[in-house]
């Protein structure tokens, strides 16, 4: 599925030049997206050198913008409107993928460098909220993004968006938002409010692997589901939700152990100064 209306006895009427510029209208605005993140890091590496977010990152961001960009466009539109294979594939790029990409180009901490000090101390207020605070829960987070797996899958939900454009539009958005969400409380390099430790980040990112495993295989064995599509595509669906799924988790994992830095042992000060005092009364 894509953000573009499906077509249908409703889409004939549409004349080809209109089509054509529906059909540019995501990629023009994740092109958009790209250009602003590269003109506030730019601001961000002049105002402070030192904090601000090195190419790297801005390189994993823009490759986020890429994957997104890549499946909105007209060809992957395509595929996804006539196949389920082709609507998996954009799942797993426009809910997993490019959000892991995004976040790890620290879109936050680049927003916090470069805008002016009044809207930072708004932005900093709005990430210290109620909302902010039980948004990045990591059972929430998890529950949005991994969760809605099962509404669309095995209820008429899936069939209703493949005639709905509006539902549509707003089912890409939330595989978006929700796979920024998840990857942001997992092991994003942006501040976070109350994030847990690592080793309960890990335990929440296993649950979600499992989530995925099962949902894949209910899928592949037809079981339940609410699909109405050929056994082959729904099969290649499924092979590729779990193994695809598998993939974009492990890197998800690989990010958090890699920015996991454990505490330094704490000094035993109190002991050592107790065994200065015997040894001065000695």
């Amino acid at each position: 599925m894509s953000l573009l209306p499906a077509r249908g006895a409703h889409g004939h009427g549409h004349d080809g030049g209109s089509s054509e510029l529906l059909a540019l209208l995501p990629v023009a605005a994740v092109v958009l997206l790209a250009a602003c993140y590269l003109l506030l890091w730019r601001r961000a590496r002049h105002r402070n050198l030192a904090r601000a977010p090195g190419g790297a990152r801005a390189a994993l961001f823009v490759t986020g913008c890429v994957l997104l960009a890549a499946a909105l466009s007209g060809p992957s539109h395509a595929f996804a409107e006539r196949d389920f294979r082709g609507h998996m594939l954009q799942h797993l790029l426009i809910g997993m993928y490019a959000p892991l990409a995004l976040v790890l180009g620290a879109p936050i901490t680049v927003l916090l460098l470069a805008l002016p000090a009044a809207r930072v101390r708004r932005l900093t207020r709005l990430l210290r909220g109620r909302p902010a605070r039980a948004l990045t829960r990591p059972w929430v987070a998890l529950l949005l993004s991994t969760g809605s797996l099962g509404a669309l899958y095995f209820t008429p939900l899936y069939q209703a968006t493949t005639t709905q454009p509006a539902l549509h539009t707003l089912l890409h958005l939330h595989f978006l938002a929700a796979g920024c969400l998840f990857a942001w409380v997992v092991a994003g390099p942006d501040p976070a409010p109350d994030r847990p430790s690592v080793p309960a980040r890990l335990i929440v990112l296993g649950v979600a692997i499992a989530a995925h495993a099962i949902t894949a295989q209910l899928l592949y064995a037809g079981f339940l589901i609410g699909v109405h599509a050929p056994v082959t595509q729904i099969r290649g669906g499924a092979e590729l939700m779990y193994y695809g799924g598998d993939i974009a988790e492990l890197l998800l994992a690989a990010a958090l152990v890699t920015s996991w830095r454990p505490a330094p042992a704490a000094r035993p000060a109190t002991r050592v100064a107790g065994d200065r005092t015997r040894c001065g009364s000695a």
